[in-house]
């Protein structure tokens, strides 16, 4: 297995798309926005993510990839990286967590959890 580094924080804040569902066609978008800070001694490059989406039917999709939006970004002590993505799911709440897979400088591999975070229209969920 490999370890966690408490020096990488992950943190997410979401938001419903109107624009670009059709909730009439069981489609809601959602856009994720992330920041990964570094608050160790040493630089991580972010190698790649895996998620677990949950719609709130329990169906459950698994994502795996390189990097995050085409990018394998190395992250400096003390800075941070940001982006935004998107997910579309079948009903009009659900959740998402996972992690991503980084590498320090030397070359030793390990994991930053994403806790799990809330898709929802607003005001769905109290």
């Amino acid at each position: 297995m490999i370890a966690e580094d408490p020096n990488i924080e992950v943190s997410v804040t979401s938001e419903y798309l109107p624009s670009h569902s059709q909730p009439e066609a069981n489609r809601y978008a959602f856009a994720y926005h992330i920041c990964i800070a570094n608050r160790g001694q040493v630089a991580a490059q972010l190698l790649s993510r895996h998620w677990i989406i949950i719609d709130a039917n329990q169906e459950r999709q698994e994502v795996r990839g390189e990097g995050v939006i085409g990018e394998q970004p190395t992250i400096e002590p003390g800075a941070e990286y940001q982006y935004s993505s998107g997910v579309v799911l079948e009903t009009s709440v659900g959740t998402m967590q996972g992690s991503y897979q980084l590498i320090d400088n030397d070359g030793n591999p390990f994991e930053a959890p994403i806790e799990p975070f809330l898709l929802s229209l607003p005001h769905a969920v109290h």
